[in-house]
């Protein structure tokens, strides 16, 4: 015999009630079949409400019309389905049923109470008519139904609203009694009878219990539990997407998951079934083809040592400690015999290896009376000074990850406790049980979303997400937007995926949690009329916990420089070819790394010198592999180098600046090139990255232009005037012809010094052969000395520096990745 359980949204509709029916009668061709149902959808909560208004108001009319509407509609629907659907019938169990609850209100309302013995009576009844409905339509259809009345066949112990059944006694009934061959066995679920034969429910997914009591009376083949998902997931699908179906789990991984919050299943259920090895099947009544999730004695060739992420939420924790509990025999016996007076489920333990505290959850809502517990038990210890006043630490919630083969495989812990620090999350207190098969972290209830995705993306084959808020959309970022849409489906196949989940520039900020659209990003931010605002992105950040979020600045705005350390704080990532942050005080250089370093976000800006050529990676290599800069001189911007690289042609200044401002190749004011200021901010960076405590204004710059030469006025009568420097030009270059040498703009650093200027190089120099816009950096250091360590290539132009921002967007996924 198989045993069907059928819950409540899948009892919901007509349809859906006839789609139950249909699984039912294809199962029935297999084998025998009894099936356990749930009241539908709404029913039960109907009937609590029933109860609550009826003691508080004297009445519940509404409550009442809208379970006979629900029950109307049913009817009406199932009787379009099913021609031979008898209809007349149920109105009258209908109308038989309410009129026993309309006598049961005004008993409520009479004594202003309602006592648990008729609550159990009254919240049962959805069950029972969910039966005689189904066993009305299954007759329609031609099968033959028998009623198994669990207060005639389950035994219970307990009290009325959360008893557990004498699994014994009731195998004995259904010996006695058995369910006829060839007929639908159907059960209510949620009820049993007491010793006296009174009704009495089975607390919390009692039908779901129902069922497995069922399967273990009856020495079942399977337990199917039908619902409205397709099997028990690796984590809450509503909080990952992408989480995993499992096809298999041992009845102790599910007894874990469901004890640490797993709404498949609760623990209860799991023992009957598992006493008696019998296989329980997890299915999708909306999906019926499905594999769904089996439960049984084999945890399945998953080959996941986590099988899943799990979570308890709205706890309060307790800490008991103090000198007098090191040492004192039954202290820890105490505590909990005093929780167990008034039924306070505890949830957690934990013991420090001093002995001097020990520490347990407990649901918030027991906080008021547990401390009253305590310090009525404790008073004396507590006065006379051998334990501390108790902690209670209120709002946390335990995610759990549970699995068989977590005590054989190594570092599942480590992974566990870093992807909780990743997302920034306070452990507040560990705890694992002898058999390893779970381990738990007590961590702020707000947090749990957080929690959960950040484990899920580290321990499952899961999807990265990057989430990309970008700031500055002119040449590089639009640039950007363009490389990452070409990327996606590339990487997606490696299981990453970038949402840019942020869009602002000067005129407005666009803002979407699930990804804008990148086909469509300009017209959408052209209709954005919202300004930027990082408290708005922010907001956007914690209301949808986004984990990974990413700040990519791809203007040269200092006001954006000077907000990367609220940023960083907040838990972005920043990536940036802005150099305005790095090159301001020295002061705020350390704070951008101690803000970064605290909360464990990456600052990234390797950008900001040679565009996409890896500098600033490289030079952290070194000078972490304890490698010392003793001297640098670089070509360092690729305006400057297209400009003097045409000297070396035979062109004169002005038509060189001319040539290579109409390339596109200059700021639109070649002023901010010319000025070395650009070039000076550049070296200022590989200073400070090499350990030198310097300011911009430490910085010797030269222009790139004659000594005292006027640069006043517009861009245009600046232009107009540069042929006034074409003399001085070219007295420099012949000159330097003359010896052999070329005519560079180069930055140096020697001494602790830092200088920028026009040289002449002879063709030894790393920077003879450099133009065409070409970077070129050489590192003397006392590693790579006399021969330096030299990077050389484009070192300007948006597709180059758009690359290398992709490139450092890419490596924020180091924290996730563990590389």
């Amino acid at each position: 015999m198989r045993v069907l359980k059928f819950g409540g949204t899948s009892l919901a509709t007509a349809e859906k009630f006839n789609r139950a029916a249909d699984i039912i009668t294809h199962n029935i061709c297999h084998s025998d079949v009894s099936v356990v149902l749930s009241a539908p959808a709404n029913i039960t909560n109907g009937l609590v409400s029933v109860i609550k208004n009826t003691i508080l108001h004297g009445e519940a009319e509404s409550q009442v019309f809208e379970i006979k509407s629900i029950f109307n509609r049913l009817f009406d629907g199932l009787g379009e389905m099913e021609g031979t659907f008898d209809k007349a019938l149920l109105y009258l169990e209908l109308d038989k049923i309410l009129n026993q609850l309309m006598l049961y209100i005004q008993g409520i309302k009479l004594f202003g109470l309602c006592p648990n013995n008729i609550y159990a009576r009254i919240i049962s009844k959805g069950e029972r008519l969910s039966i005689i409905t189904m066993s009305v339509l299954l007759k329609a259809r031609g099968y033959s139904t028998f009623i198994i009345d669990p207060v005639h066949y389950l035994l219970a112990k307990g009290d009325y609203l959360e008893a557990m059944v004498d699994i014994e006694v009731s195998s004995v009934n259904f010996r006695r009694e058995p369910i006829p061959r060839k007929h639908i066995g159907l059960m209510p679920g949620f009820i049993a009878a007491n010793e006296q034969g009174e009704l009495v429910t089975l607390g919390r997914n009692g039908s779901d219990y129902s069922a497995a009591v069922l399967a273990a009376c009856v020495r079942a083949e399977c337990c199917e539990i039908w619902t409205d998902v397709d099997g028990v997931y690796s984590c809450d699908p509503r909080l990952v997407p992408d989480a995993n179906l499992l096809s298999s789990l041992s009845y102790q991984e599910a007894m874990e998951l469901s004890y640490f919050g797993a709404k498949v299943l609760h623990p209860k259920t799991i023992l009957p079934i598992s006493r008696f090895h019998i296989p329980c099947l997890i299915k999708n009544t909306n999906n019926p083809q499905g594999a769904g999730t089996l439960i049984s004695n084999d945890g399945g060739e998953d080959n996941l040592a986590v099988k899943g992420i799990t979570t308890l939420n709205k706890l309060c924790m307790v800490n008991v400690s103090g000198p007098g509990m090191k040492g004192m025999v039954g202290m820890a016996s105490r505590v909990f015999s005093a929780m167990s007076i008034d039924g306070i489920s505890v949830v957690l333990i934990t013991q420090s290896s001093s002995e001097y505290s020990i520490s347990f959850c407990i649901e918030a809502n027991d906080k008021q009376v547990t401390q009253s517990l305590l310090q009525d038990n404790f008073e004396l210890e507590l006065k006379d000074g051998l334990l501390e006043p108790v902690e209670y630490i209120d709002d946390v919630a335990i995610v759990s990850l549970v699995g068989d083969a977590m005590r054989t495989e190594k570092g599942v812990a480590s992974r566990f406790f870093t992807s909780l620090a990743e997302v920034n999350i306070n452990i507040v207190a560990i705890a694992q049980g002898s058999s390893e098969r779970s381990i738990s972290a007590v961590i702020p209830n707000d947090k749990v979303s957080e929690a959960v995705k950040a484990c899920h993306e580290n321990l499952f084959n899961s999807n990265h997400y990057l989430d990309a808020f970008i700031i500055g959309v002119g040449g590089v970022g639009s640039e950007l937007l363009e490389q990452m849409k070409r990327q996606q489906a590339k990487l997606a196949d490696q299981g990453i995926v970038i949402r840019v989940c942020g869009l602002a520039n000067s005129r407005g900020m666009l803002l979407d949690s699930k990804g804008i659209d990148l086909n469509f990003w300009r017209d959408a931010l052209v209709n954005a009329d919202e300004p930027f605002s990082f408290p708005r992105m922010m907001r956007l950040v914690q209301q949808n916990h986004i984990i990974n979020p990413i700040l990519i600045d791809c203007t040269s705005d200092q006001v954006i420089a000077n907000q990367y350390v609220d940023f960083l704080s907040s838990g972005f990532h920043v990536v940036t070819p802005n150099k305005k942050a790095n090159t301001t005080s020295m002061e705020y250089y350390q704070q951008l790394r101690n803000a970064a370093r605290r909360r464990r976000r990456k600052f990234m800006y390797d950008t900001t010198v040679g565009a996409g050529l890896p500098v600033i990676e490289n030079l952290q290599n070194l000078i972490a592999a304890g490698d010392e800069l003793v001297k640098f001189t670089g070509i360092l911007s690729g305006s400057l180098s297209h400009i003097f690289g045409k000297l070396d042609e035979g062109k004169s200044f002005s038509e060189a600046t001319i040539t290579v401002r109409e390339s596109g190749f200059t700021e639109p004011d070649p002023r901010d090139d010319l000025s070395g200021i650009d070039v000076a901010r550049k070296l200022l960076i590989l200073a400070r990255e090499a350990g030198m405590h310097l300011e911009l204004e430490d910085v010797k710059i030269e222009p790139a232009l004659p000594p005292n030469f006027d640069v006043s006025g517009d861009v245009d009568s600046f232009m107009s005037k540069l042929p006034e420097a074409d003399a001085y030009f070219e007295k420099l270059a012949r000159d330097a012809r003359s010896e052999g040498r070329v005519l560079r703009y180069i930055g140096k650093i020697e001494h602790g010094l830092c200088s920028v200027n026009i040289q002449s190089v002879d063709v030894d120099d790393p920077m003879f052969r450099i133009k065409e816009g070409e970077n070129a950096l050489a590192f003397y250091s006392r590693y790579y000395q006399p021969i330096p360590l030299v990077l050389c290539g484009y070192g300007a132009g948006t597709q180059v520096t758009a690359a290398g921002v992709f490139a450092d967007l890419m490596r924020t996924l180091g924290w996730k990745l563990g590389v």
